[in-house]
């Protein structure tokens, strides 16, 4: 095999040096901090990092329903949101196991009892129906949102526009998550905390 001279490797050594030292600041960029020589006007590739990111966040994410045949079933305790990198995320928190859901999106979402469409914000209605009540066996509430049209404040999120209560019949509950459009999502079943399980849905930022 044919050795290179010395001087030769040296200087290929440097140019691939030189190429990784290029690609450093378009990861730099995803955490936040932005390189002290960026340039005034983002490049095409920061332009396209907001779709990577949407990207990477997995490809479980759709746009069809999801749904799961209910085998457990416990009263729901609260309703929280969270933002993320590339997702919002809604958080049904139960006193049990609770793993039956229908998740879609829909041209009105429907109270619960009373058939009534809710008034939703955004160009997209996610309806999120769970086998769970929202009320003991006595039939007092186990939860209740002080604003049946704003469960939780989505101010300022990505994807959501708005999170409406939908009501609690039957051993079903249903809320309306107004979305900024029709963006994929995903469920999750995830134990926790203690003996409580939270039944999770994500809707990404972007397609």
């Amino acid at each position: 095999m044919r050795l290179l001279p010395r001087r030769a490797l040296a200087r290929s050594v440097l140019v691939a040096a030189a190429a990784c030292a290029v690609a450093v600041p378009a990861y730099a960029a995803s955490s936040g901090s932005a390189p002290a020589a960026a340039p005034a006007v983002p490049s095409a590739s920061a332009a396209a990092a907001p779709a990577a990111a949407a990207r990477s966040c997995g490809r479980s994410f759709t746009l069809g329903a999801k749904s799961h045949r209910s085998t457990r079933s416990r009263p729901l305790v609260d309703v929280r949101a969270g933002r993320h990198a590339c997702y919002d995320r809604l958080v049904l928190e139960f006193r049990g196991p609770v793993d039956g859901y229908r998740i879609q999106y829909v041209r009105q979402v429907l109270a619960e009892g009373s058939g009534r469409p809710i008034p939703l914000a955004g160009h997209a209605k996610l309806q999120v129906t769970v086998v769970a009540p929202a009320y003991d066996a006595d039939g007092d509430p186990t939860f209740a949102p002080a604003d049946r049209a704003h469960v939780v404040d989505v101010t300022g999120y990505a994807a959501f526009r708005q999170v409406a209560w939908g009501g609690s019949y039957e051993g079903y509950t249903t809320l309306g998550v107004g979305v900024r459009r029709g963006l994929p999502f995903r469920v999750l079943v995830l134990p926790g905390p203690g003996r409580h399980t939270r039944i999770v849905v994500d809707v990404a930022h972007d397609r």
